[in-house]
């Protein structure tokens, strides 16, 4: 059961997606600002939590759970280390993502050729 929520809520917020960049006519970095800032003021409201305990991997794989992530780090430092401890919790949950993005793309851009 675990795996048709997982697939239902991930299928939804992809779907969401998909409507946005169809019906809206969103550019896809309108769609993803939209899920990240999403996925943060839903973790403000702690309403993430529930839904990735509810969907599993459903809700953490999306990149709206970069935001939830983002924003948790921030919250969780900022009790410890104050103002300063926002911009360390930002970077302590998320740095292997924005790491990963970095080596990649660089990868990328010198093994293939770009068109246009």
């Amino acid at each position: 059961m675990d795996y048709l929520w997982a697939f239902l809520v991930g299928g939804g917020i992809c779907v969401i997606g998909q409507i946005l960049l169809d019906v809206a006519k969103l550019t896809p970095a309108h769609v993803l600002s939209i899920f990240v800032v999403s996925g943060a003021v839903l973790d403000g409201f702690s309403l993430y939590d529930k839904l990735i305990k509810f969907a599993g991997a459903g809700a953490t794989v999306p990149i709206t759970s970069f935001g939830h992530s983002l924003l948790h780090g921030a919250m969780e430092q900022a009790q410890d280390h104050g103002f300063i401890g926002v911009s360390i919790g930002i970077f302590q949950l998320t740095s292997a993502g924005i790491a990963s993005a970095i080596l990649f793309g660089f990868l990328v851009a010198v093994f293939f050729k770009p068109k246009g």
